[in-house]
């Protein structure tokens, strides 16, 4: 990828219409997870629409995921981060740990099961010993996680006075990580109404967030980039209502 390109994108996140009128806040640390379907001639990425009646993003394509919460950190695993992704994703925080980085990798897990009804991971014979009544789906169904089949594409900082401020990394995973799926989790009354497969290039044309459409050709990017855990990992953030793009 060129720099200009990247200045490009950065300069598509600054012009975005966004109201800022609203009392500034703490952005909340949260994780999203892009699974991936590379099984075809062109990889496909899933995209939940939401529900419309939501205050918060009502309608648009999204993926799946949320805050970090406390038991995140203690739910056990298969296999751990890579090293390269661990140290990315504790850059530019005040009290980095390999705890706090693997709690953005399984608030992702997490929540895209929560969401979507994939749970993703290895299945084994025996559940794992879950932490909490958060984890208890992974439980039934005898999936452990399986944290080195993630990849860390991306991070962003919503910007200061919007109603909602999240600090949030974009991972992604295989379609194989898929160990099991519970029925019924999307539907009409649900956070997410359907689920759809995109191809990558395409996805960005649906009705999604600035930021999503962003990290939509970053992670093409990184596909055609052979995604290795090496490669930079892009971060955004605004000052002075301007948004910068920088290499992690």
């Amino acid at each position: 990828m060129t720099k200009d390109l990247g200045k490009l994108w950065a300069e598509r996140m600054t012009k975005a219409e966004r109201d800022q009128s609203f009392p500034d806040s703490e952005p909340r640390d949260a994780a999203t997870l892009m699974l991936i379907d590379r099984s075809g001639r062109k990889p496909k990425v899933l995209l939940g629409r939401r529900h419309a009646n939501h205050k918060f993003m009502p309608g648009k394509f999204v993926f799946p995921g949320g805050r970090i919460e406390p038991l995140d950190r203690l739910m056990p695993a298969v296999s751990e981060l890579h090293p390269g992704a661990q140290q990315k994703l504790i850059e530019r925080v005040a009290k980095p740990d390999a705890e706090f980085a693997r709690a953005f990798a399984l608030a992702a897990v997490r929540e895209t099961a929560e969401e979507t009804g994939l749970l993703l991971g290895v299945k084994r014979n025996q559940p794992p010993t879950v932490p909490g009544e958060i984890w208890t789906e992974f439980a039934k169904a005898c999936v452990h996680p399986d944290l080195g089949q993630i990849h860390f594409i991306a991070r962003a900082v919503t910007p200061p006075r919007r109603p909602r401020r999240f600090d949030t990394r974009f991972l992604t995973a295989d379609a194989s990580a898929i160990a099991h799926t519970i029925a019924g989790v999307v539907g009409p009354d649900s956070e997410l109404v359907e689920l759809t497969w995109v191809p990558i290039e395409d996805a960005a044309h649906l009705d999604v967030p600035t930021i999503t459409g962003i990290v939509l050709e970053e992670l093409l990017a990184r596909v055609e980039g052979g995604m290795g855990h090496e490669l930079p990992v892009p971060f955004y953030f605004m000052i002075e209502q301007q948004y910068f793009r920088e290499l992690l």
